[in-house]
């Protein structure tokens, strides 16, 4: 997983790129949780583009994300999610509590990846 902190926006992008299973979201809670408390955004965004697969470890791994960091005042958003990854996430009902978003702005798509 790599991320990126956009200072001016207080925004911080993960991009995941690692399948997503117990034994992967260890790693990405670790990083994620370390990340979001070290810049306090006030948007952080997980960007799905090369996740090729997730279970519903996948869906624990969100959704505490999603508390930690409303906990810490910011919000969450999700983006670029591959059709089997929204049918998931649309089963569990995520997506009523963390909006999809676009990252198809070129100050954001260039710098990480």
């Amino acid at each position: 997983m790599e991320s990126k902190f956009y200072e001016e926006d207080k925004l911080l992008i993960f991009k995941i790129t690692d399948e997503i299973d117990d034994f992967s979201v260890q790693k990405i809670r670790r990083r994620a949780d370390y990340d979001i408390e070290r810049y306090m955004p006030r948007k952080v965004i997980f960007d799905f583009n090369s996740v090729t697969f997730m279970d519903s470890a996948g869906i624990g791994l969100i959704i505490g994300r999603y508390k930690f960091a409303k906990m810490l005042g910011s919000t969450v958003e999700l983006a670029n999610l591959t059709s089997s990854i929204k049918k998931i996430f649309e089963m569990s009902g995520i997506l009523r509590l963390i909006p999809i978003t676009n990252l198809e702005n070129e100050k954001y798509t260039n710098k990480i990846g």
